[in-house]
């Protein structure tokens, strides 16, 4: 199926991320499986690799800095700037903006999330759900990573003029991606991310600062007005809960090894028809710690979808029909993954 055509049949709500904040990791040689191999990393390596990715976390959340970085995929390139502010009393204040086509900006405190797009005059008001976006990086420990993934330290570096620490992940299995990090020497924040098809070693995306002042004052106060003033603004409140999906019939057997079902939500998806109701879509979302896939399950009753596969850059997508239901996986990983996961989703309406 032509890519293009295909990305356009996504749901919604998905097309709309990608649009807003694009920038808001397999080796061949192991076996069809994809059963993890045996670690051959010496344990000081594997202990200070693990550090540096816990480092790399509690830098995003908990130092002060100001930015300009890159989104890099394939010809597809995006600028984004960065201000974050962090205070024990407070939590984190944080301001992103797009600086590239049409302007979009993102303020949030702690987990409360502001989307203003501004040539609609819309502001979207909701709870922040991943907090793994760059220069954030980890869903779990850095041990609990180093159970999937191979870390290499590579020495030394400088990105955007900052001396840094670089670090390798490579996968212990066919199911995922590999990565290189580059972390600030002294703090620990992210400065450099890519993702690696560890086949070849091509560079599938990357996420770089350009520049950034790591511990510097920010003032909060513009951040936080912004949030309360959205007097002539649509304030859209998307209706987001939890979900059972087990309840409802679901079943995900484990057989990809390394990722953890982490949440499950149900939020609702404008029908092509606009006389008809919202069409509602669950999502669960498993994580490795790195590399996240989501499965979102919606009714076929007034959805056009089709079957098919694609993908963009790193970011791989499978859409199959079970019974009465579409079954979309996504997921920056190999297109082998989803196909496993999706094999192993069965349905048995409740009683």
């Amino acid at each position: 199926m032509n890519n293009n055509a295909f990305w356009g049949r996504l749901p919604a709500f998905l097309c709309c991320a990608a649009v807003m904040f694009t920038a808001m990791s397999a080796a061949t040689r192991a076996h069809a499986q994809g059963t993890s191999a045996v670690s051959v990393t010496d344990p000081a390596t594997r202990q200070s690799a693990a550090q540096w990715l816990d480092r790399i976390q509690q830098a995003a959340q908990q130092q002060n800095y100001i930015g300009t970085f890159v989104y890099q995929r394939g010809n597809y390139v995006q600028s984004s700037r960065i201000t974050h502010y962090a205070t024990k009393s407070d939590g984190e204040f944080e301001q992103l903006e797009s600086l590239d086509g049409k302007p979009r900006k993102m303020l949030r405190h702690n987990d409360d999330l502001y989307t203003f797009v501004p040539e609609r005059k819309l502001c979207v008001v909701e709870k922040r759900q991943n907090k793994d976006a760059f220069p954030a990086l980890l869903g779990t420990s850095g041990e609990q990573v180093l159970a999937v993934y191979e870390p290499k330290m590579l020495g030394t570096d400088r990105v955007a003029g900052i001396d840094s620490q670089v670090i390798e992940l490579d996968p212990k299995d066919a199911y995922r991606f590999a990565y290189k990090l580059w972390a600030d020497a002294k703090t620990g924040l992210l400065l450099r991310s890519q993702t690696l098809d560890p086949s070849n070693g091509q560079v599938l995306q990357q996420l770089s600062f350009t520049q950034v002042s790591i511990g510097v004052p920010v003032d909060k106060a513009p951040i936080a007005a912004g949030m309360r003033n959205i007097a002539g603004w649509t304030v859209v409140r998307p209706p987001l809960q939890t979900v059972d999906m087990q309840a409802q019939g679901w079943n995900f057997a484990q057989t990809v090894p390394g990722f953890v079902k982490i949440r499950e939500l149900r939020r609702p998806m404008a029908a092509r028809d606009a006389s008809e109701p919202p069409i509602p879509v669950d999502q669960a979302v498993f994580s490795d710690g790195l590399s996240a896939v989501s499965v979102f399950v919606e009714p076929v009753e007034h959805n056009s979808r089709k079957e098919g596969a694609g993908s963009n850059g790193a970011t791989h997508v499978l859409v199959k029909r079970n019974g009465d239901y579409w079954i979309t996986l996504l997921g920056e990983v190999p297109q082998a993954t989803l196909q496993q996961f999706a094999s192993a989703i069965e349905y048995k309406a409740p009683k």
